[in-house]
C-alpha cells in the first residue's frame, strides 16, 4: 500500500511587527543610498539653451534673413523700378506659395494704380502717406491696414506727400482694372521675379542676386 495519508498542515508564521516593517524599510533605504552614493552626479544641464538637435522636415525650403530690410535709404541699386518715380525693394519671392513681400516706394503724387486683389494683402506704411479713393481712412508712418480677396481700390499718393513707403505682403496677384472693372494687366510674384532679374543684372548685381530671397 501507499504511505499513509498525512493531513496538511498549515505553518504558523510569526507575526510581523510594525517595528520590524520599519526597521526593514530603514535597513532598505539605507542600502539604496549607500548604492547612489556610488555613482557620480551629472552636472545640471539647462536643455532651454540648447539648440534643437534633430534634423529639418524633409523638404522644407530653406529660410532667408534680409538685412537692413527697412532701411529706406541705403543701396538704391536694391530697389527695383516700375517707373521714373516707382519703385519696390522685395524682401521674398515665394514662387513656392504665390505670395510676395516688398516695400513699394511712390515719389510722386495722384493717382497709382486702380486693381483687383485676388488674395488678402497686408500693408504697413513706413513713410509718408496714402489712401484709396473708395475708404475715408488715410495711412500714414506706422499704420496697419488689411486688404480682403476680391475688393478693386484706387491708390492715391495726397499732394503734400513728396514720398511714400509701405511694406506690403501680397497673396496671389492684382489685376488693374479701368472704373468699372475691365482688365487691363496683371501683377504677381513672377511678374516682379522677372522685373528684379532683369533690373539686379543691368545694375551689375547679377541675375542670381534674387535668389537669395526667392522661396
Amino acid at each position: 500500500m501507499g504511505a499513509a495519508h498525512q493531513p496538511f498542515r498549515q505553518i504558523d508564521r510569526a507575526p510581523t511587527s510594525a517595528a520590524h516593517i520599519a526597521f526593514s524599510e530603514e535597513k532598505m533605504s539605507t542600502t539604496i543610498s549607500s548604492e547612489q552614493g556610488q555613482v557620480p552626479e551629472r552636472a545640471s544641464i539647462d536643455e532651454s539653451k540648447i539648440a534643437y538637435q534633430r534634423p529639418q522636415p524633409f523638404g522644407m525650403v530653406p529660410d532667408a534673413f534680409v538685412g537692413s530690410a527697412l532701411d529706406l535709404d541705403g543701396d538704391e541699386r536694391e530697389w527695383v523700378p516700375q517707373s521714373p518715380t516707382v519703385s519696390f525693394k522685395p524682401l521674398i519671392l515665394s514662387v513656392s506659395q504665390g505670395f510676395y513681400i516688398n516695400i513699394l516706394r511712390v515719389r510722386s503724387s495722384g493717382v497709382l494704380s486702380r486693381h483687383r486683389h485676388t488674395g488678402p494683402v497686408h500693408a504697413l506704411t513706413l513713410r509718408g502717406k496714402w489712401r484709396y479713393l473708395e475708404h475715408d481712412w488715410v495711412a500714414t508712418a506706422g499704420d496697419y491696414a488689411f486688404e480682403p480677396p476680391g475688393e478693386t481700390h484706387t491708390l492715391v499718393v495726397p499732394d503734400d506727400v513728396q514720398e511714400m513707403a509701405t511694406l506690403f505682403h501680397v497673396t496671389g496677384g492684382y489685376i488693374y482694372v479701368d472704373p468699372f472693372g475691365v482688365a487691363l494687366g496683371y501683377e504677381d510674384v513672377f511678374t516682379k521675379l522677372e522685373h528684379a532679374v532683369r533690373h539686379y543684372d543691368a545694375v551689375g548685381l547679377g541675375k542670381d542676386h534674387v535668389r537669395r530671397i526667392v522661396r
